[in-house]
């Protein structure tokens, strides 16, 4: 059970680890306010995009403009005009009119007039601005009207960004007054003929008005954080923009060109229109895609607020509501899970077109579920938030989707130990690249090889010899990555290097041969480290061929291998069977592949097995051109031994050592080479060159071998008075310092 666990958990490592991190910053980005006006921005977004509601004509709205005042040629409407307005509406018999204008002082002349006017009128409420500095910012009620308790307050709440979101049930002035809002005073007068009235909830600050129960806005409700919340706030539930409400002019009422019901059973809101008055402010509808932002008259805004409360208590229209914060950060949570599930399921799902669609079409699809089910939880007055959980849920796929990218470039870099880089992307990038079979395409082929390596490693233990591969291994991977060839497989001590596959370049012969040249010079640091671990010196040996083959992913859908196959490849390795160590041998059809710019020390005729005809092959000794690159020349300087060596050869055929031993004596040393002198005449036993020989050196009397295996290669100088030269490929250390010892001896 716990290591099923434990499996879980580590296959779902992604998921645990990205969900809280993201979560969490995420609401640490909430908390700190940085997230509130996108939150601001979706709140209007949904509101605009709600399908329309119906028309309030419970409400209408008497608009004093510009017009209004030029009629009367005066500058600001006197108290006179005023009560004359009034007495016109009272006359109709609304169940409210709403004066959303400061009368705390006299405009005469009808001073008198107009508060006549208000004694006598009960459904009459006027205005005053109770936030701010006293006598500086607050503005005072008609004094009559305050007599009779038919004032509320007209204030408004402005957001960061100037928009007004938020209404007021009540507020309290600096000597600690509670004032009902304008709004709720219009709203109650009205309810009050359909038998519904105000009712507080015992031991809570909310209170119930006929189908609805009205709650205080919190400093964190919805995407607010740390608002000021004080007084009796509501989220304004806006039935729409400007022009929402039926409004008609003043000279329209003072003129009596609306019909004498017009106002009957209503409420009528007297205010400021024109943009003149100051009186215009932002709400959610006031911006759109195109053009500037519309402002809304305060009368507007006032008017929306009332059919809110009336609507609610009456038909059950929702308030805006808002989960806890505890609920809101699980829902973050879930969201910042949901994506990293999403991305984590998919991220081995890279390389088929379906299952891309799935995985981008999983996420799109999450994606189009969020901001779908949260407009519909809106559209029934829920608030819940939208930004928070969509860079939750965002932050989360990209967090995954990094994640998985670095794991994938991790990949890349270890499989990049294994192929090139050439081929990663050929097998990861292309959508044929893991595709079973080969294309025909001709290429330039190298292969290396150390000279005499197995017997060396037969004397050394495994982790000796693995660290010595390792080592010279990786020094010619650098040089074959920076000549941008592709490796294609090592092979113990071999190495096979393509040059045109996958990607074919015009110079890859040249490029062929520059890294084989500049392989043979890396050979001195490598043997130097050999030195250092007192292991015996490396030579490697280099052929080059170049030709048509096949080149693909070989193999079966479980194992499959990216290479190359055919006849060229072989007549590679032949080739490189003829080289000594430190030399490069190339094909003819390299050298017609890169021209002149090869220099070649000489050219000999081979036939190699498999082959029909003799080929030439070339020993290069560098390359001109950009690349400039030459090997060392060095004249082996052959000593005469005063007393020659006695020993006895066999002949390799492959990897097979003959059964014929020959005797001969070593006669003459070199520091690489020797001279043996065969002593018969039996022409069979003459040895062609670039024949492969085991030599023991022996007892002259009897025979009898007294050293570990040599191994060597008949060169071609003269063969001549029973006598061929060898070069060494491989030496036991003791014979290899005996040598060394009687060569210094002699020099």
């Amino acid at each position: 059970m716990w290591e099923s666990l434990k499996q879980f958990l580590w296959q779902t490592r992604g998921v645990w680890i990205t969900t809280p991190t993201v979560a969490g910053l995420v609401i640490l980005l909430r908390l700190g306010g940085l997230l509130q006006g996108w939150e601001w921005d979706v709140f209007d977004f949904y509101l605009k995009s709600r399908p329309p509601e119906p028309i309030d004509d419970r409400i209408a709205i008497v608009g004093i403009n510009e017009n209004d005042l030029q009629r009367l040629n005066e500058s600001i409407i006197n108290d006179q005009v005023l009560a004359e307005l009034l007495n016109k509406l009272k006359a109709q018999n609304p169940r409210a009119i709403g004066l959303d204008i400061y009368r705390d002082l006299p405009v005469p002349p009808g001073y008198e007039t107009l508060v006549k006017v208000f004694e006598t009128t009960p459904n009459l409420v006027g205005i005053q601005k109770v936030a701010g500095e006293v006598g500086w910012e607050t503005v005072a009620p008609p004094p009559v009207l305050k007599e009779k308790g038919q004032v509320g307050a007209n204030d408004l709440i402005f957001d960061g960004d100037n928009g007004v979101r938020r209404g007021l049930i009540s507020l309290d002035t600096k000597e600690g007054e509670t004032v009902y809002s304008f709004s709720l005073h219009l709203a109650l007068h009205y309810l009050d003929k359909e038998g519904i009235g105000p009712e507080m909830i015992p031991g809570t600050e909310q209170w119930k008005l006929g189908k609805t129960v009205f709650s205080p806005l919190t400093p964190n409700e919805g995407g607010y954080v740390r608002t000021d919340a004080g007084g009796y706030q509501l989220l304004i539930n806006y039935r729409g923009g400007d022009g929402t409400f039926e409004t008609v002019t003043m000279t329209d009422i003072l003129e009596d060109k609306v019909p004498s019901d017009w106002a009957s059973d209503r409420i009528i809101i007297i205010g400021k229109v024109g943009e003149s008055f100051k009186d215009l402010f932002f709400t959610p509808y006031s911006s759109g895609l195109i053009g500037l932002p519309q402002q809304v008259a305060g009368v507007e805004i006032h008017a929306n607020l009332v059919s809110q409360m009336i609507s609610a208590a009456i038909e059950g229209r929702p308030m805006f509501k808002t989960w806890s914060d505890p609920v809101e950060w699980l829902w973050i949570f879930s969201w910042a899970g949901i994506g990293a599930t999403l991305t984590w399921g998919f991220r081995y799902q890279h390389g088929a077109k379906n299952l891309l669609w799935k995985r981008w079409g999983g996420i799109l699809g999450a994606g189009m579920i969020l901001m779908g089910g949260t407009y519909i939880a809106f559209i029934q007055g829920w608030w819940l938030p939208v930004v928070p959980a969509f860079l939750a849920f965002g932050g989360s796929t990209i967090g995954i989707t990094a994640y998985v990218a670095r794991t994938a470039a991790d990949i890349r870099k270890t499989f990049g130990r294994y192929l090139t880089d050439q081929v990663v992307a050929n097998l990861l990038e292309n959508p044929a690249g893991l595709s079973l079979g080969g294309t025909r395409k001709k290429i330039t082929i190298l292969t290396s090889d150390l000279r005499g390596f197995t017997a060396t490693s037969e004397r050394l233990p495994p982790e000796e010899v693995v660290r010595i591969l390792n080592f010279y291994l990786g020094k010619m991977a650098d040089v074959i990555t920076y000549y941008e060839g592709t490796i294609d497989e090592f092979m113990g001590d071999g190495i096979l290097v393509l040059f045109g596959a996958p990607t074919s370049q015009e110079n890859d012969g040249e490029r062929a041969i520059a890294c084989a040249i500049a392989m043979q010079l890396a050979m001195k640091s490598v043997n130097e480290q050999m030195k250092q671990w007192n292991l015996p010196k490396l030579d490697m040996g280099i052929g080059i061929n170049t030709g048509e083959v096949v080149v693909g992913n070989i193999g079966s859908e479980k194992r499959t291998k990216y290479g190359v196959v055919g006849s060229q490849v072989n007549l590679t390795y032949r080739v490189e069977s003829y080289t000594l160590g430190g030399q490069i041998l190339v094909s003819e059809s390299t050298l017609n592949e890169v021209g002149s710019i090869v220099v070649i020390e000489s050219e000999k005729q081979v036939k190699p097995k498999g082959v029909k005809e003799p080929i030439s092959i070339y020993e290069v000794g560098g390359i001109k051109g950009n690349y400039n690159l030459f090997l060392p020349k060095k004249e082996e300087k052959f000593v005469k031994l005063i007393q020659p060596l006695s020993l006895v050869y066999s002949v390799l055929d492959g990897k097979n050592v003959g059964d014929t031993r020959y005797p001969g004596k070593l006669v003459a040393l070199s520091e690489n080479e020797a001279i043996i002198n065969y002593d018969h005449d039996d022409l069979q036993k003459l040895l062609p060159a670039m024949t492969n020989i085991r030599c023991n050196l022996s007892n002259v009397e009897t025979s009898k071998a007294l050293s570990d295996d040599i191994y060597a290669k008949v060169l071609e100088k003269s063969n001549t008075n029973g006598e061929f030269y060898i070069r060494f490929t491989a030496k036991p250390p003791d014979v290899a310092k005996k040598l060394e010892e009687l060569y210094q001896s002699l020099v």
